[in-house]
């Protein structure tokens, strides 16, 4: 975390800091795992576009931690965090119709991926 991001008035229901780190840990096992079983699935519909999905999903992902810590902007980091939603309940259903058990590992990422909105609307509200 960066000392900016200590500055900020927090949202009613923001987790410690020391949270995030192992939650991310376990979350990141059970993504790679469920695209795993996804992609060795043998009946895989919408191959390309679960394909083309999964690629924007992980690049929003990756790009939230630079737009909300490096820019300092929870406003952008809320446009992209949306993109996530979206990208996350579509891969979620298009997981667990081919294989149940990856759309179930997809299940706690989709859980916090809401509530880091939620996070997310607060620091943009509040600050």
């Amino acid at each position: 975390m960066t000392a900016w991001y200590a500055t900020l008035r927090r949202p009613l229901l923001t987790p410690p800091d020391w949270i995030f780190s192992p939650v991310w840990t376990a979350l990141y096992i059970m993504i790679a795992t469920a695209i795993v079983l996804y992609y060795r699935s043998s009946h895989k519909p919408r191959l390309w576009l679960t394909t083309t999905v999964l690629g924007v999903h992980l690049l929003a992902n990756l790009s939230w931690t630079y737009l909300f810590f490096g820019l300092r902007s929870p406003a952008l980091a809320l446009v992209d965090i949306a993109i996530l939603d979206i990208t996350l309940v579509l891969l979620f259903r298009w997981f667990g119709k081919t294989n149940r058990l990856a759309g179930l590992l997809l299940l706690p990422y989709l859980l916090w991926v809401l509530f880091a909105t939620y996070l997310n609307v607060g620091f943009y509200r509040l600050n």
